[in-house]
């Protein structure tokens, strides 16, 4: 059983339409030839959202389908980042409070940006899941209603209007090779596969740094967590979520992972080629395609460069041949 619909998320990207335009999806001949195998690789630009990142589908969902009360009250999640900022830019369009926790020592840049967006910023916890507690405690005190990054079914209404539109502007692709953190658009991907393409594929990709999902679907037991040590903060994620589990454990064809320097490399592949600056996150669907590519051939498939707040420290690093270090 699903946690959405697909005509909750089709309600859903009517009301994102007021706020921002679909992301382009493009075919490049050079990545073609990378992945080889005769396969067709057409990339979704969620780095060309406001914020960089498809979390601002998620943000802009969840804050537009508030009650009057609860928008008065404002809102507060914990994140790594793309959560937090595609909350601030919903809530300065929307005229709504948010507080954003993050992790000590957190992406300096993507906290920057959730500040600059009006949004108040509390750095707190060595580990995300210490940040998480912290941030229950505070939207208990306060009054605010908690937005989580996976746990909401609004979140993952926003985020299934990507492969709404996807396969919209895409109607012959055969597979979603999607980069998995906490689940919501390969859930989304899912129930639009169902409602518009059952022929579909929809596979996910993970760090081999923080494999607590992947593992969780292979075998079925869900992890709570689990060690992380990826510098793809986007999927580096130490547990599974109710929400999430069981429906991709149902929808997913396959999970790979992908190493750290495959992910690196992706995003120089992605650099090279694109001339787009992915995160790490935004790079794992071309890392978990070329693991997947002998399986795929002859195939057309879609992969989404989800984010491109990739700090200029790591970036430097990654564009010479370096692969960074867990945060």
């Amino acid at each position: 059983m699903t946690p959405v619909t697909s005509s909750e998320i089709e309600t859903t990207e009517a009301r994102l339409r007021a706020h921002f335009p679909p992301s382009p999806a493009r075919h490049y001949a050079q990545l073609d030839a990378l992945v080889g195998h005769g396969i067709r690789v057409v990339v979704k630009h969620e780095n060309h959202l406001p914020t960089g990142s498809f979390k601002v589908r998620n943000g802009t969902a969840a804050l537009t389908a508030l009650s009057p009360e609860a928008a008065a009250r404002g809102v507060i999640a914990a994140t790594t980042g793309n959560h937090g900022l595609g909350l601030a830019w919903a809530g300065a369009r929307c005229g709504v409070s948010v507080t954003i926790c993050v992790p000590e020592g957190n992406n300096p840049e993507k906290n920057a940006g959730i500040r600059a967006l009006g949004a108040t910023l509390v750095e707190t916890g060595a580990r995300y899941d210490e940040t998480v507690a912290a941030c229950q405690t505070i939207a208990e005190r306060e009054g605010r209603t908690l937005i989580h990054s996976t746990n909401h079914p609004d979140v993952i209404r926003g985020a299934g209007t990507m492969a709404l539109e996807f396969l919209t502007e895409v109607p012959e692709l055969d597979a979603l090779v999607i980069a998995l953190g906490g689940g919501s658009q390969a859930v989304g991907a899912c129930v639009m596969r169902d409602a518009r393409r059952p022929s579909l594929e929809v596979f996910a990709a993970q760090s081999a740094g923080a494999s607590a999902q992947h593992d969780g679907w292979h075998d079925g037991v869900p992890r709570h967590g689990a060690p992380v040590a990826t510098f793809a903060e986007g999927v580096a994620t130490g547990s599974t979520y109710a929400l999430t589990f069981d429906a991709l454990r149902a929808g997913l064809a396959d999970f790979v992972l992908a190493g750290e320097d495959a992910i690196a490399q992706a995003i120089r592949d992605l650099w090279s080629i694109t001339h787009n600056l992915a995160e790490g996150s935004g790079a794992t669907g071309l890392a978990g395609l070329r693991v997947l590519a002998p399986r795929l051939a002859g195939k057309t498939v879609g992969i989404a460069i989800c984010g491109g707040n990739l700090d200029a420290a790591r970036a430097a690093r990654v564009l010479a041949g370096e692969t960074p270090t867990p945060r």
